[in-house]
């Protein structure tokens, strides 16, 4: 695996690849939001996704290059998240796919409704989609296994030092909490190397022990 990846990307600068085994993962952040972008890559066969289309499709574009993009996937529908839609969408000739649980805040129709549980293959690798609401109700993550450890691309639902916001509904943030619980932090080993939606990325072992604290203070 690179030992430069640091996570740490300048909006609207230089991104930053990761390799672990076949899999490629470049990392950028776009306009006033930070909202960082993902490309999940297969280097046996160049099969690439597009994670959020959140802003300067131009800048997307070239993120893409050298890669067969098979579709672009949200991980959920806020505005921040899918400015660039129509440029992906019609600019660039790449599906876009989402959970229907936020396709009254997507901009449009996806092209495809994705479901938890259901596997995405992207060339060589396996992509793993896991619905876990509460910061919207079709908050979606995205699973892959590279050889050394796995990858989890985490939207707005987890972050270095707590979970997405849910705005003040205590219902919203007990869903959130037992999702991360039990289809994550339950399930996957403390080297998990989290992606989130914004800022600096984290792992699984780092947070882990915030557990009770984050169900705690009740945000």
């Amino acid at each position: 695996m690179a030992t430069d990846y640091t996570g740490e990307v300048e909006t609207d600068g230089d991104w930053q690849d990761r390799h672990d085994g076949c899999l490629r993962i470049r990392k950028l952040a776009v306009e006033s939001f930070d909202n960082n972008v993902y490309v999940v890559a297969c280097a046996n066969t160049t099969s690439a996704l597009l994670v959020d289309v959140a802003a300067r499709p131009e800048r997307l574009a070239e993120a893409l290059e050298g890669f067969e993009p098979v579709a672009a996937v949200q991980t959920h529908g806020h505005w921040d998240h899918v400015r660039a839609w129509d440029g992906v969408r019609d600019g660039l000739g790449v599906e876009v796919w989402g959970h229907a649980g936020d396709a009254q805040r997507f901009p449009r129709a996806v092209d495809r409704t994705l479901r938890d549980g259901e596997t995405l293959t992207i060339g060589d690798l396996t992509v793993e989609v896991i619905h876990l609401p509460g910061h919207t109700e079709g908050s979606l993550l995205f699973l892959v296994v590279g050889d050394e450890r796995p990858h989890l691309f985490s939207g707005d639902t987890l972050f270095p030092g707590g979970p997405g916001n849910t705005f003040g509904s205590s219902e919203n943030h007990t869903r959130i909490m037992d999702g991360l619980e039990a289809k994550v932090f339950d399930r996957l080993p403390d080297e998990t190397w989290v992606y989130p939606g914004h800022g600096a990325d984290t792992t699984l072992g780092a947070e882990r022990p915030k557990l009770a604290e984050w169900r705690e203070r009740g945000w």
